[in-house]
């Protein structure tokens, strides 16, 4: 018989040594692990934080699509008025109703105005007398590298954000959560779309047809940094910049800092109230001094905004409704697996209680918050979740980084058993295909959908027309990129008349006043005017238009008249075709050099198999030769309409820019 005898632990008696208790859980406190252990365990670097984000965020921002034609009218537009004089207006920016403050647009003034000055056209024409032969340094020198300089902005306030949200992670709750959340906020495709948006929160209707009720990306800044203050333990800092996020980004965005705020309050009343209070009364005062200066009136556009949504009412429900479980399937399209373990976070409390109560149940819990909310509102958009889009990776990594404790012995904590080293191997293998995933969808987005932005470019190419020229879209309205990619020397861009009966946005009046005009042609019911559309269809010197499958030909379709400048390929769902007829149709389809799987269905599982059968396919060879293929008979496409052109054309013809689709262009 062998006797085993064990140490009896004495009770720790030192007052000086902490006992970890409900309120002071740190990583320190982890079973399994000395205080020296843990005290030596390295925790992520500030710097390695921040370049992992920072590089994905540069990513962003150079290739980022624009999603939402409210991001372009409603910030990109006023933001090209300020800083050149021109641009279009909504009826949200007439100084008869004011609910857009432009303290928001002045906040990316800081660097648009700089980048305007160094990328100016001027510049280039004194230093390179051959910049018509120079493509790309002409590019170089344009607006467009102004666009690009604000969202390589946005782009590191995300990347600042989200590393104090990490490092805090870190010191907390360790390194492994830490990275966790890292990597899918690097690789998470709903981050990475989400990090370099140009759009605060408001609600309202807007004179496009879009509903204005945006979750930004300015608002998921503050929830991010606030979160991650918390976390430091600087509760006053915490509330600031709530506070601060609430009241220049979206008044009602108040339920998403709520937990953190009243926590801050708990443990420190004074002082949190007091600094939280001061940041507001600056930032109220700055902005009704900025609608001042612009809207030439006392007026504050933050009441403005209350008075017409809790008072007006708003109409939202005019843009289309959705079920209440419209945002459990979006969050899914952009989360995949790490939406649905994000949801699981409050199942695994009771397993989990000691590790992440209450200061991680207090940063996540406005995720249920947030959609309950906004799952009650008839209109519904997948936008609207911007704000909580960290909190989804956070709480999922901290499901994915319990696995093993879901098979953990509560009396022998610290021994370990053949399910738990499996669970330990799971939870990589489970961030893969998360992290995959969302690569693949992010990659199909990016490819399928940036026709409107590269296509615009092409006019920096064309200056020979003339000064003075007139850019025409038709039923592309929604997706113009905004002036900053219009030339100089274009005089104005109009709307042609293709059955939209919205209220469209109109250029600044510098007659009427500018930004202190109140147009007559502006109302808040959505009525179209008369003045929007462009009747005389010949004074157009470029269109561009969607190529369909009509029944009836286009306008840039008479290749007599016009020439195509450029073609390009572009929205999956045009060429992905559906066939319900068949339980699974596979389709593999390249689009610009992506690949897009399309699987008949709108549930869950067919989006689930979508994502990982194009992940399959984006590393295979025969994706590669669909490439080929597709790129061989784009280019034979616009070889066939520029020979039929040349020897149809007659002198003095009317040049045309012309976007047909999948996505062209012509001239």
């Amino acid at each position: 018989m062998s006797l085993q005898n064990t140490q009896r632990r004495h009770p720790n008696n030192d007052p000086k040594t902490p006992t970890p208790t409900l309120e002071s859980y740190s990583k320190l406190d982890k079973p399994g692990k000395s205080e020296e252990e843990n005290g030596n365990k390295k925790k992520l670097s500030c710097f390695a934080v921040f370049v992992c984000l920072g590089v994905l965020r540069y990513w962003s921002a150079t290739s980022n699509i624009i999603s939402d034609c409210d991001e372009v009218f409603n910030y990109w537009e006023p933001l090209h008025y300020v800083l050149f004089k021109s641009g279009f207006q909504t009826w949200e920016y007439s100084s008869q109703f004011a609910l857009r403050s432009y303290l928001y647009i002045l906040f990316h003034e800081l660097v648009a105005r700089p980048a305007s000055w160094w990328f100016s056209g001027e510049k280039v024409r004194l230093s390179v007398p051959l910049e018509k032969h120079l493509l790309f340094v002409r590019f170089l020198f344009s607006k467009v590298m102004v666009f690009y300089a604000v969202r390589l902005f946005l782009g590191l306030i995300s990347a600042a954000t989200e590393t104090v949200l990490v490092v805090a992670l870190s010191r907390k709750y360790g390194k492994r959560l830490a990275s966790y959340t890292l990597a899918m906020l690097c690789l998470s495709s709903g981050c990475f779309f989400a990090s370099t948006m140009f759009r605060v929160n408001v609600i309202g209707i807007d004179s496009v047809g879009c509903l204005c009720l945006l979750p930004s990306s300015f608002s998921m800044y503050a929830v991010t940094l606030s979160s991650g203050l918390f976390l430091l333990e600087k509760p006053a800092m915490a509330a600031s910049v709530a506070a601060a996020g609430v009241i220049l980004g979206w008044p009602f965005s108040v339920l998403a800092v709520l937990p953190v705020t009243f926590y801050c309050l708990k443990r420190s009343f004074k002082k949190v109230f007091l600094l939280a209070a001061a940041t507001s009364v600056v930032v109220l005062a700055l902005s009704v001094l900025t609608d001042y200066f612009y809207y030439r009136r006392w007026t504050s556009s933050i009441l403005n905004l209350l008075v017409y949504n809790v008072i007006g009412g708003g109409e939202s429900h005019l843009y289309g409704t959705e079920g209440p479980l419209y945002y459990l399937r979006n969050g899914f399209n952009n989360f995949n697996g790490c939406f649905i373990l994000a949801l699981l976070f409050l199942g695994i409390l009771p397993i989990t209680r000691k590790k992440y109560s209450p200061d991680l149940v207090v940063v996540v819990s406005p995720i249920y918050i947030w959609i309950a909310f906004m799952s009650l509102q008839p209109h519904k958009e997948e936008r609207f979740l911007y704000p909580v889009y960290p909190l989804i990776c956070v709480a999922a990594a901290a499901v994915i980084e319990s696995f093993p404790d879901f098979f953990r012995d509560k009396y022998a904590p610290n021994l370990t058993s053949l399910t738990m080293t499996a669970a330990k191997v799971l939870r990589p293998v489970v961030l893969a295909l998360i992290l995959g995933a969302s690569h693949c969808r992010t990659f199909s987005l990016i490819h399928g959908y940036s026709a409107p932005l590269e296509a615009y470019k092409h006019l920096e190419h064309h200056e020979d027309v003339g000064v003075g020229s007139v850019v025409c879209v038709g039923s592309e309205w929604h997706r113009f990129p905004s002036s900053f990619f219009v030339p100089e020397y274009v005089g104005e861009v109009r709307w042609l008349d293709d059955g939209f009966r919205g209220l469209l946005p109109l250029p600044f009046n510098a007659t009427l006043g500018g930004s202190a005009a109140a147009p007559p042609y502006f109302n808040n019911k959505n009525i179209a005017s008369d003045e929007q559309y462009l009747r005389d269809f010949e004074n157009c010197t470029f269109l561009v238009e969607l190529q369909l499958q009509r029944s009836y030909p286009y306008r840039g379709s008479d290749l007599s008249t016009w020439e195509v400048i450029s073609y390009i390929a572009s929205i999956c769902s045009y060429i992905c075709s559906f066939d319900h007829t068949e339980i699974l149709n596979i389709r593999l389809v390249s689009i610009s050099g992506s690949c897009c799987i399309s699987i008949p269905g709108q549930g869950t599982l067919a989006s689930f198999l979508s994502f990982f059968l194009c992940a399959i396919f984006m590393a295979g060879e025969e994706c590669l030769c669909f490439v080929q293929t597709a790129k061989e008979k784009v280019e034979n496409q616009i070889d066939r309409r520029r020979t039929k052109s040349s020897q149809e054309k007659k002198d003095g013809e009317v040049l045309e820019l012309a976007w047909l689709g999948p996505v062209s262009f012509w001239l």
